[in-house]
């Protein structure tokens, strides 16, 4: 009975020198065997029935027939997930890229409140002659079965238009958000959007984003829609002065305009310089004096002269401020090893608040040890 004792207490030492992260390391589960990249959350807010409040994911897969993305529910706060549909564009034998998951928050044309979007850039496999096309499929059974929709937008040239993000400004229009590289050679990537009030019939592209010289890349946009009716536009910038990719923001007073293409905006970081390069995103969550806190995710943490960090892979940047002023370290649930500017580990991962926003759920993707890509999730505390 005292040797139980002394080792039921060393065990209990033991767990109380387990940090939060490393709980969560340990815990990150797969959510599905086989390729998994680019990971999208949402929740279902705006559902008639008992759906609404479920959570969603979804990714970019590949089999033998090609790319398609995988749709996965939880009903459980995201202990766990199952399968429920898949999204295969004709166009996913010659590749699929990037894609992004979206419910409607209200009406638009005949696609009532709570229809889910899917969409992704198609095509940049197809060869030297390619037209790489942002094409959007919608469910209106919370997931379960897709139609092809419209296709937003479609490369005049072999460059790549890429990681569509939708919004809906105040005045009720939706627009579709990408990285657009087809303006080359005078520059190497810019942000353009375009506008539909149906969901079908999508506008001439307007500009968002664009900064000489052609060298300089925006990227990755991602809007949220804040509290105070604002919306928070966050993007990363490619070789920009002697930064990497690092993560920016504007502040839109509509959801419709952004501000001066040339202005760079706001960089984030924190007190100390430390920031993430590349394939940053960020979610919403309940918390702050504000009553809402972003937190951010990205691939690689770096200190402000861009040297890795003892953090990396391991950490999530949040805010108080609606962005403003410096941010600070949370504790990521799901631990990537040492990510590296690749298109898998920790490449775009996503959040999502859960158990009422007390934790937070994490999708990212990282290789295994035979060197295929997948998707793991997990969760922990959200500050």
């Amino acid at each position: 009975m005292r040797r139980m004792g002394i080792l039921l207490m060393s065990l209990l030492v033991v767990a109380s020198l387990v940090t939060p992260a490393q709980a969560a390391q340990a815990e990150r589960k797969l959510l599905q065997a086989g390729h998994g990249e680019y990971p999208r959350l949402i929740r279902l807010e705006h559902t008639v029935g008992p759906r609404n409040g479920r959570i969603l994911a979804a990714m970019t897969s590949e089999d033998e027939r090609g790319r398609y993305a995988p749709i996965f529910e939880s009903t459980d706060e995201g202990e766990s997930f199952h399968k429920i549909s898949e999204v295969r564009d004709p166009e996913g034998a010659n590749g699929m890229c990037c894609g992004t998951l979206y419910e409607l928050p209200q009406r638009v044309g005949r696609l009532r409140a709570g229809t889910l979007l899917w969409a992704a850039s198609y095509g940049q496999a197809a060869g030297p002659g390619r037209r790489v096309g942002i094409k959007i499929w919608a469910s209106k059974d919370s997931g379960r079965s897709w139609s092809f929709l419209s296709e937003a937008a479609r490369s005049h040239n072999h460059d790549g238009i890429w990681e569509p993000e939708f919004t809906i400004d105040a005045g009720g229009t939706m627009w579709l958000h990408y990285a657009d590289e087809t303006e080359a050679p005078r520059f190497g990537q810019v942000l353009n959007r375009v506008a539909s009030t149906d969901g079908v019939n999508w506008g001439t592209k307007q500009r968002t984003m664009a900064i000489p010289p052609d060298r300089v890349r925006p990227g990755m946009p991602i809007v949220r829609r804040l509290p105070n009716g604002q919306y928070y536009f966050n993007y990363e910038i490619c070789n920009y002065g002697h930064r990497f990719c690092d993560p920016y923001f504007k502040i839109s007073p509509d959801g419709a305009n952004f501000g001066d293409p040339g202005a760079q905006g706001t960089q984030i970081a924190t007190a100390e310089g430390n920031h993430f390069q590349h394939a940053q995103t960020v979610t919403l969550f309940p918390g702050g004096p504000n009553g809402t806190r972003v937190l951010m995710v990205g691939q690689i943490y770096v200190a402000d002269d861009g040297t890795r960090l003892p953090g990396n892979g391991k950490t999530l940047l949040a805010n108080d401020n609606f962005g403003a002023g410096p941010w600070y370290e949370v504790p990521a649930p799901v631990h990537v090893k040492e990510p590296f500017d690749n298109y898998c580990p920790n490449y775009s991962s996503t959040l999502l608040p859960v158990d009422g926003g007390q934790n937070v759920l994490q999708i990212a993707a990282d290789y295994t040890d035979t060197g295929d890509c997948t998707a793991y999730f997990g969760k922990g505390p959200s500050s």
